[in-house]
């Protein structure tokens, strides 16, 4: 006691900070409204079908799971609803609404709670579903409609990296075009303006780091710039193009499922640049974000083991008399 007033004594370490989880995941919501905004103007109303089925899925998921496992609810931190929104957003616009629940159910129940809840996934949720979605329903999952033709009648397209990977360089639409996104893709992929001002604004609210979109971006840009023999419009195509943005972003910083220290996110961006990159070129996909992120997700307690630093006066660790007579 010390005037009266009690000293708690509590292991380190003894940061403390105002951000909450919900806090947090509000500002990722908030990051993905331009895209959201954009993807409506793009795609129509339909965007906000899947957004909501997606949404209002993951949330219900949550809540049941938490419930049969009799552990406290966690609906309140939004974590589910962030999850919602990045899977709606990894869909085509036509999708079926129940493959979008199911994607998902998968990515809260099977991803996330099966492995302890938010905090304890070992993959992004919103990534594996997608990637599950993709294996399952390739055709639901490869089919892509035109933007802007919500307001006549639909009409299909390809992404601007199939034209690539096909060679048909003709029917790719300007750069112009790319950056606003008015081409194929997945609903919240495509507005390269919308996902930069996301991510410069969780930049601004030091929700994420820039080591990873930074190294995971440029990592890309370096690979292709070799990969186009120094062509700048193949590059800037390929940045914009498939889900590079929306993934370096929103979904390779995820907490969770992504290095803590400075070192090992530049290790974990660089090595996702490179999966993605050597996917897209010698790949039978035209896009390996989601898989790169997988897989790196996957190595993320090795490149800890290797990056976290040792605490202060730590003991070297002494020489063996063998090691010695080897050196």
């Amino acid at each position: 006691m010390v005037d009266g007033k009690k000293l708690v004594v509590s292991a380190s370490p003894h940061l403390r900070s105002s951000a909450t989880t919900t806090r947090i995941m509000l500002d990722v919501i908030i990051a993905l409204m331009p895209a959201l905004a954009a993807s409506i103007a793009i795609f129509g109303p339909r965007v906000l079908a899947v957004t909501a089925t997606t949404v209002i899925t993951a949330v219900l998921s949550e809540f049941l799971a938490r419930k049969a496992m009799k552990r406290h609810n966690t609906i309140g931190d939004l974590s589910a609803v962030v999850t919602g929104v990045i899977l709606a957003f990894n869909l085509p616009v036509d999708i079926p609404l129940w493959m979008a629940a199911v994607g998902s159910v998968v990515a809260i129940v099977v991803v996330k709670q099966f492995f302890g809840g938010i905090g304890q996934n070992f993959a992004n949720p919103a990534i594996a579903a997608r990637i599950i979605l993709l294996i399952s329903f390739a055709k639901a999952m490869g089919s892509w409609t035109a933007p802007l033709s919500w307001r006549t009648d639909a009409v299909s397209t390809a992404t601007p990296l199939a034209n690539i990977t096909a060679g048909n360089m003709e029917a790719l639409p300007s750069l112009t075009e790319m950056f606003i996104g008015l081409r194929g893709g997945c609903l919240g992929e495509t507005c390269a303006a919308a996902l930069i001002l996301g991510g410069l604004y969780l930049f601004i609210r030091k929700v994420i780091s820039p080591a990873i979109p930074l190294s995971f971006i440029g990592t890309v840009a370096v690979v292709m710039l070799i990969a186009g023999k120094g062509d700048f419009e193949y590059v800037a195509y390929q940045l914009m193009g498939g889900g590079l943005l929306l993934g370096a972003f929103f979904m390779a910083t995820d907490y969770s499922t992504s290095p803590i220290n400075t070192k090992g996110r530049i290790i974990f961006g660089i090595g996702c640049g490179l999966l993605t990159s050597l996917i897209r070129l010698f790949g039978s996909l035209p896009e390996g974000v989601s898989f790169a992120i997988l897989i790196m997700n996957l190595l993320v307690p090795l490149i800890e083991m290797a990056t976290t630093p040792k605490p202060f006066g730590t003991p070297k660790k002494e020489k063996t008399a063998k090691e010695g007579a080897q050196k």
